[in-house]
Order: C-alpha cells, then structure tokens, then sequence
C-alpha cells in the first residue's frame, strides 16, 4: 500500500469519530441554569443524546406508491361522477343550530366498501353508505364543501366539484 494512501485513510477514518464534546450544566445561587462546554466549580457533566435523523427511503423502494395509484385510478373508473344533491352551489339559509344536511349522490352508486365523505372548508366532517351527512354547529359565513368516494382504506378514489354555500345564523347577543 502507498504511504500516502495510507495517511489519507487514517485521516478519513479520524473525521469520521463523531466528535464528543463534554457539556456541563451550572446553577448559580440564584437558580439560573447555564449550559458550556467549558466545566466551572460546581457544574456537572451532562450526557448529551444524539441527534435523531429521518432516513428516506430510496426511490427503487417506493414502488408501492405506483400500484397504489393505479388501483384508486382504476377504481375511481367505476365511478361517472359524484356530487351533492344539496345543498346546491352558492345557496344560501337560515339555520338556528348550525345544522347543515348534505345529500350526495353517485352514478352508479356506491360499489362494497366504499363510502361517501364530506369535507368542509378542506377537512373531513362525515363519511356514510346512505348519500346523507349531517354536520351539526356550521359557523356563520360562507363554506367550501366537496364530496368524495372512499374506499375500505379511506382512500379517495373519486371527488365530485366543490361548492361553495353560505349559513346565516342568528347572533347570540341578540
């Protein structure tokens, strides 16, 4: 082996070692804390843990997302559409509690194991088999809902058009 080699493997090997650094913590009369690397009449060692990391995995191992993809594509085939029967897009109405019914609908209906969702203002309120959510307590203001299909995973397989509706609600300080 080439000298040289050699003394730039021993040097790769030496930046290697994580460095370990001693850490000391202090407590002054007063109660304040302080950390240093530097130790101090009174201070005591501390063990630092490592730093956790997150290793991705390697595209070649992720194949699986491909097959997931191609199986909700081909069961949202099935589907022709999906969508609210109501409330219809940009209504308006008046509800004291806040309840708001969502009828939905399908065409063809739904296969085994799917089920409709609702998702209002981007987060989901209600799955169900029957076509109909209600969601209790909406706030006053407008709102985007969307309908999906979801499949025994609560994967979406299919997403109707968004519509948006608006619920007037009487003020509580009158």
């Amino acid at each position: 082996m080439n000298p040289r080699t050699g003394l730039v493997a021993a040097a790769f090997l030496l930046l290697a070692v994580p460095a370990s650094a001693e850490v000391y913590r202090n407590v002054d009369t007063y109660g304040n804390v302080t950390y240093s690397d530097e130790p101090s009449d009174g201070a005591e060692a501390i063990e630092v843990k490592p730093v956790t990391t997150v290793t991705l995995p390697k595209p070649q191992n992720v194949r699986e997302t491909d097959k997931l993809l191609e199986e909700v594509k081909r069961e949202g085939a099935v589907y022709e559409s999906v969508s609210f029967a109501y409330p219809e897009n940009n209504q308006a109405f008046n509800t004291g509690s806040g309840d708001v019914q969502f009828e939905v609908q399908s065409t063809p209906g739904l296969q085994d194991g799917h089920k409709y969702e609702v998702t209002l203002d981007g987060q989901p309120v209600g799955q169900t088999t029957s076509g109909s959510v209600t969601v209790s307590n909406v706030f006053r203001g407008t709102h985007d809902a969307r309908v999906h299909i979801v499949d025994e995973n609560g994967v979406q397989v299919k997403t109707g058009p968004a519509i948006t509706f608006t619920v007037h609600r009487p003020s509580v300080a009158n």
